[in-house]
């Protein structure tokens, strides 16, 4: 059948399906040779493989062309577009043809080229809506796609895709999970083209023959490299960015999956964030498109943005995107100085992690900034805190390594981060002895107990909830193999640190006076008796702080978050035990461990090194409860 043309809407970018025809629309000049170049999954009968339909001069509005073809049939095509004689992927596909297969270096053999497909399916979400979490409620937890469910240690079916973090909601919400933040899931190319250091050699000394067999050398290196090419495993660069990544379904529908698993996650009462990378050189107004093209038609909750701050500028200035969650490293000022009706803006950086590793691992800490972090917030703005994330160490690296151990990405250890505060309790990397071990659980107790216990919103990166380890290499962009892959088999291995994970994830759910998303005032301002936040050492109520001190108690005012107990959490950063004094409760009541391995003896709390205790007050049985009601005369 021949196609018949008109002229196209110019309403939308890309393609859409109009009630008889599929209108394609893209940028160019008038002045450009523009054309639909369409690809026939069906051998021709010209042998062909493809066809061009040129886009007329006229067809254009600005540096803008749009053509509607009539007589299309998505099912059995794809498309790109022709400027000026050179093929052009569709920016706006939303799906990409070619990558369906992960890391197959047949297509650079083959030379093959990507396509745009169509993506106009339409899908049921039935009555789904975003859970909208509140900041206070919030734990989210950090994953890679395939890496999450790669490993043959769990029972996932559909493993390293969509559906396998679907069959893996169950596990998050035991864990306490709230919200799933997806390192790049959009598509990207993961065969990363070789890097030559072209070097400029003499070869006035050199035989002919000994440059000849130089040069054949190189050519055979770099003819290998292309045919094993390195892994870009995370993601980041440049992207197709309206399409999900068709290696990262089960089947051959990656929007139907992604949709599916997206629906799930909020049947569960889970928000799915994604997260983005664009360089300095995007256009604003595109990454905008981007965002509320995830938002519309894949319901997903935010995003995490590594962008430049012009980009991020024009993201939180857009009305369609004032309910989704934005997290980045900074903000704009007026961004803070903005009194918005849904706060959605979080600062997602390392300026946490630096401070709580270097107190609990001694590296010029500072018991003050600890705290100020431990208390930061903002009315407006939220904070993301974490200790470990996928840009550097584990949490269980941190305390098993003081190197990094990058060998295996090829860069002569040139790569990653040379400053990672970290400690290995006396041997680098695995050990079997015992006194090691402990530590290093003890150590990682505490950590994870700083992240959930701070009053911000704390992020877990997958597989730190039970001691993953990618062996040091604390830059594993490269490592798809079980050094990147989360490694399940330790799950059961530290199945006793995994229910410590879970039992301070409930605590925080409990009392909501550690997690406030109001800032603290460190006075009693609403007169409850004592202040909302207060801090007590080897005196309660007196002495100073002293950024070298090494052990603090913090006891929080319930009636500040609307409950009835109050909170006291005793910290000791020490390798040796610590005194804190317990402030006297209010009439009637008295202090109780409920966590930790603390002792209360009579107005003190005795904490055993590295630990963390946490008490709450209930009543008195040694105290009467007063009489109520009239007196008879």
């Amino acid at each position: 059948m021949t196609e018949q043309i008109t002229e196209g809407t110019y309403g939308r970018f890309g393609v859409s399906r109009l009630a008889d025809g599929i209108c394609f629309t893209f940028e160019g000049e008038k002045e450009q040779d523009c054309a639909v170049r369409i690809y026939d999954k069906r051998a021709r009968a010209d042998g062909r493989m493809y066809r061009d339909i040129p886009v007329p001069r006229d067809y254009c509005v600005g540096a803008v062309r749009s053509i509607c073809v009539r007589g299309l049939n998505p099912a059995r095509n794809d498309y790109n577009y022709m400027i000026d004689g050179r093929e052009v992927v569709d920016p706006y596909a939303g799906r990409i043809v070619g990558r369906e297969k992960w890391a197959d270096i047949r297509r650079c053999d083959s030379g093959m080229q990507v396509r745009s497909g169509f993506e106009l399916a339409e899908f049921d979400w039935g009555e789904d809506a975003h859970p909208e979490i509140g900041r206070s409620e919030m734990v989210m937890y950090k994953l890679h796609v395939r890496g999450f469910t790669k490993d043959a240690g769990n029972r996932i079916r559909h493993k390293g895709t969509f559906a396998g973090i679907q069959e893996s909601i169950a596990y998050l919400k035991e864990l306490g999970i709230t919200t799933v933040e997806l390192m790049p899931s959009y598509e990207f190319e993961e065969l990363m083209e070789p890097e030559y250091d072209e070097q400029t050699i003499d070869f006035s000394s050199w035989s002919p023959q000994a440059v000849a067999g130089y040069q054949m050398m190189q050519q055979a290196q770099r003819e290998q490299e292309k045919r094993t090419p390195r892994i870009n495993y995370w993601g980041y660069g440049a992207g197709n960015y309206f399409a999900p990544k068709a290696s990262y379904a089960a089947g051959t529908d990656a929007a139907g999956e992604f949709k599916e698993l997206v629906r799930a996650l909020h049947a569960a009462g889970i928000e799915c964030v994604m997260e983005f990378y664009f360089d300095a050189q995007e256009n604003p107004n595109y990454a905008v498109e981007v965002l509320r093209h995830w938002v519309l038609h894949y319901h997903v909750d935010g995003f995490h943005l590594i962008a430049p701050q012009r980009v991020i500028s024009g993201v939180i200035c857009d009305v369609l995107l004032r309910r989704s969650k934005l997290f980045a490293a900074s903000f704009p000022q007026e961004a803070w100085d903005t009194a918005d009706r849904y706060p959605h803006l979080y600062v997602y950086n390392d300026d946490f992690l630096y401070t709580a590793r270097k107190l609990i691992n001694h590296q010029d800490g500072n018991l003050i900034e600890f705290f100020n972090q431990q208390r930061k917030q903002h009315p407006q703005i939220g904070f993301v805190n974490y200790i470990a994330n996928n840009n550097g160490f584990t949490l269980a690296d941190v305390f098993s390594y003081v190197n990094k151990h990058n060998e295996a990405n090829g860069e002569d250890g040139a790569d990653g981060n040379d400053w990672n505060y970290s400690v290995n309790c006396g041997v680098e990397g695995a050990s079997r002895k015992k006194k090691i071990l402990q530590q290093r659980t003890q150590l990682m107790k505490q950590a994870m107990a700083a992240v959930v216990f701070a009053q911000g919103v704390p992020l877990i990166l997958a597989g730190d909830e039970f001691g993953n380890s990618q062996n040091g290499n604390n830059n594993a962009y490269c490592q798809d193999n079980r050094i990147g892959w989360v490694n399940w088999r330790q799950k059961e291995k530290n199945a006793a640190y995994f229910e410590t994970v879970k039992e301070l994830l409930a605590l925080r759910r409990l009392h909501p006076a550690i997690r406030s998303d109001k800032p603290m005032q460190l006075c009693d301002y609403e007169a409850h008796g004592l202040p909302d936040l207060s801090y007590h050492g080897s005196q309660a109520w007196s002495g100073e702080i002293y950024p070298s001190m090494q052990a603090l108690g913090a006891a929080y005012c319930g009636a500040y978050a609307g409950e009835s107990q109050n909170l006291y959490i005793g910290w000791n950063f020490s390798r040796a035990k610590a005194v804190l004094a317990l402030p006297k409760p209010l009439d009637g009541t008295q202090w109780q461990i409920i966590n930790g391995d603390g002792t209360i003896n009579g107005e003190q709390l005795e904490l055993p090194d590295l630990g963390v205790t946490v008490l709450v007050t209930v009543p008195d049985p040694t105290v009467k409860p007063k009489k109520t009601g009239k007196s008879k005369k």
